[in-house]
């Protein structure tokens, strides 16, 4: 892995990890040059705060985990500046920004690569986005997701390890519209923004909801077709079918544009990741939306080795697709959402805080106190760090380590993940087995671990 962090912290980092060698030697991955290449892979990352200050050993010895691989990897959830840039009228949902300082500590727990394209991405518009991939460039960190065209946004760059070559592709279908990058016509400039993956959504209704809707249309004085099997109010697209129902596909441009850039990476690179932020369910948040899988099913049949979702802040099930691993949803790594040091006013106004309103009255009223919302879902501080380990290009294992980002916690604590126990250990991996059922796939746990069975697919000939 490539090591990229100040001889302080690795003075620090020298120290703390020989503080627990025993469970370090327990979860080693590989030996030395045997050939095998690993990825460990983590979900949302939305950072705050220092993280190379703490020392239990679970928390170290989840950043050996990470440090061990030939390639780690996350999605940066989170902008860094120093309030140049204004907010925009509309975000992902909280304004995400942190110091630029605190880029370095992801550099520390030992990530080399980072998703860019998610819903935070414009929230503090073009500037932001440009400030961000200078700090992260700064700090050595592969990044994708986003340029100054849909045609950069949409980019794979690549990492180059003494052992591989990574070609890395971020897409998100998750987004304000101001965040999409665009097209130049050559006399207007291009639209900076990120690598976006649009989707159509029918609401299948049947034939008496149909006539109901026709004649309600009709009601309010707009003008309805009589004939068909079909309407469409206000951007949403009703459909006639047996029973309700909502589906949802990926714009075929899109998907099209994207796998080219896949299979033109596929054959520049060793192994290439595709990684989507989608918060899109079928149903719930744990299930993925149907546009999502006809999208995985698409990147893999364009020569990605391994697909990454996040985005939903929850696990969600395991799909092989000749031999080739779908991850859906590897929920949070980092939840510090609730530490931000400032806020704007669109923020505040929507829970009528006025100017003497601060973060923490924004928090206490809109979680209600830790009653409703992110604080009290359990599944929402519960994770884990895939690690795939390649033997040239056949999948050799790929185990879930399950994490605790402290549900419970107050939230100066929350938010920051470290090795779960054995009994919350099998709890994620029952959840990810469970999920992971209707896509035929198993995951076992064993020894702390979850170890996803593989196809015979996957193995060597």
């Amino acid at each position: 892995m490539l090591r990229r962090i100040t001889l302080a912290a690795l003075a620090f980092a020298t120290a703390s990890l020989a503080a627990a060698p025993a469970v370090e030697e327990s979860r080693t991955m590989q030996s030395a040059g045997d050939g095998r290449f690993t990825m460990a892979l983590t979900g949302d990352s939305i950072i705050t705060r220092r993280l190379s200050v703490y020392q239990e050993p679970e928390f170290l010895e989840m950043i050996g985990l990470l440090r061990r691989a030939d390639v780690a990897f996350t999605n940066l959830e989170m902008l860094f500046h120093d309030y140049e840039p204004y907010p925009m009228h509309q975000s992902g949902g909280t304004y995400m920004r942190a110091a630029p300082a605190l880029v370095d500590e992801l550099t520390w727990a030992g990530f080399d690569m980072v998703a860019r394209a998610n819903n935070h991405t414009g929230d503090y518009g073009t500037l932001g986005m440009d400030l961000t991939t200078r700090y992260v460039d700064a700090a050595g960190l592969t990044q994708a997701g986003v340029g100054h065209s849909l045609a950069e946004a949409r980019e794979a760059k690549f990492l180059e390890t003494a052992e591989a070559r990574v070609a890395l592709i971020s897409v998100a279908s998750t987004f304000p519209d101001h965040s999409r990058a665009g097209r130049t016509r050559g006399d207007v400039p291009a639209r900076p923004g990120l690598n976006p993956l649009r989707f159509d959504t029918s609401y299948v209704v049947t034939r008496d909801q149909l006539e109901s809707l026709r004649s309600t249309m009709r009601d309010l004085g707009f003008s309805v077709p009589d004939d068909e099997d079909q309407l469409t109010f206000r951007g949403n697209r009703f459909v006639l079918g047996d029973a309700p129902a909502v589906r949802t596909e990926p714009n075929s441009d899109d998907v099209r544009e994207i796998a080219a850039v896949v299979a033109n990476a596929s054959r520049q690179a060793d192994y290439t990741i595709v990684t989507i932020h989608a918060h899109e369910g079928d149903g719930d948040r744990f299930v993925p939306a149907q546009f999502l899988v006809v999208f995985a099913h698409a990147m893999i049949d364009a020569g990605a080795d391994i697909f990454v979702g996040h985005g939903p802040h929850v696990v969600r099930g395991i799909e092989f697709r000749d031999g080739k691993p779908i991850l859906y949803s590897l929920a949070n790594f980092l939840f510090q959402n609730e530490t931000l040091l400032r806020l704007p006013s669109e923020n505040y106004e929507p829970y009528d805080l006025d100017g003497d309103a601060h973060v923490a009255d924004f928090n206490d009223r809109r979680y209600d106190n830790d009653t409703r919302g992110f604080p009290a879902q359990r599944e929402i501080w519960e994770s884990v760090v895939a690690v795939a380990e390649w033997d040239g290009p056949h999948l050799a294992d790929l185990r879930l380590h399950p994490i605790t980002l402290g549900f419970g916690e107050s939230r100066v604590v929350r938010g920051r993940p470290m090795f779960a126990d054995a009994e919350l250990g099998a709890k994620i991996i029952g959840d990810v087995n469970r999920l992971s059922a209707p896509f035929g796939t198993t995951v076992v746990f064993e020894d702390g671990v979850g170890r996803v069975q593989l196809p015979a697919s996957t193995s060597q000939p």
